[in-house]
Parts: structure tokens; sequence; C-alpha cells
């Protein structure tokens, strides 16, 4: 697939997703789809997945667990068979109303005109902070500070 239909699909699939349309979503990726967010301890949809039940349960499980304020791409780069895309989000947790929001990367790597592969990059402090995850126990980021 050439370079700017591997964009264009990758688009198309932000659409879907600002839409809701996660069935037409799942629907570009192959059944076997590798799928990775940032890891966030204690946020179930945060990790890997593989295959697009797998999916389906991640948009679930972030529809149930955080409310978006702003998702948008900024910038789309082709090259071979992957695409990157830059951009930025802010949201809500919704187990404790804390907004986060952070610059992201996505990597997809396309095959046979879908996607194949998801990987996500951002600054994961800030969801931590909003998801309160602090280790043993603590609850805010002062009192997580070293003494």
């Amino acid at each position: 697939m050439h370079e700017q239909q591997n964009v264009e699909l990758v688009q198309q699939c932000y659409a879907d997703y600002g839409n809701g349309d996660i069935d037409h979503l799942l629907g570009c990726m192959t059944p076997d789809v590798d799928w990775e967010v940032a890891s966030v301890p204690g946020v179930e949809f945060s990790g890997k997945r593989q295959g697009c039940d797998k999916v389906r349960e991640f948009f679930r499980l972030t529809s149930e667990q955080q409310t978006i304020r702003s998702f948008t791409p900024h910038e789309f780069i082709a090259q071979g068979d992957k695409v990157v895309v830059l951009g930025h989000g802010a949201w809500t947790a919704t187990g404790t109303g804390l907004d986060f929001e952070s610059d992201w990367v996505h990597v997809f790597t396309l095959r046979d005109g879908k996607i194949a592969a998801f990987r996500e990059f951002m600054d994961v402090h800030f969801a931590v902070e909003a998801y309160q995850c602090y280790p043993l126990g603590v609850r805010t980021p002062a009192a997580a500070a070293p003494h």
C-alpha cells in the first residue's frame, strides 16, 4: 500500500474514533492486531493486548474509566508500512475526577491495507497522578516526594 493511502486509513480511524464508530475502526485492523498503550499501574485499560476482541475491550474500558476533554492528532508521518502520529490529549479520570493531559505519539504498522500493530507513547506521570496510582499506598504527589 502506498504511504499516502496508509495515512488516509489512519486518518479515517481517528475520525471513526471521534465519531464513536468503534465497529468501523476495528474493521480497519487485522484480526490479530497487536495493541499497546502506555502502562499505568492499576489502570485496567493500559498495557498490551492482541486481537480485535481485546482492542474492543480496551475501548470499552477507556470510555468507562476516563472522559476525553480533547484528543487531537497534529501531524502524520509515513514511511514504508509505518504511520507515526504526533498529537495531544486531555482527559479526566472517572474514579478521581482529576484532569490530566499529555502530548502523545502513536505508531501504526500496516499490513495488507489494515492496521496490524499500534503503539502509544505518552508521559504517564500525569496519568499516574490523575488516577492516583502512587507506590505503597501513597495518595498525593507531595507525600510521594522523597524526603
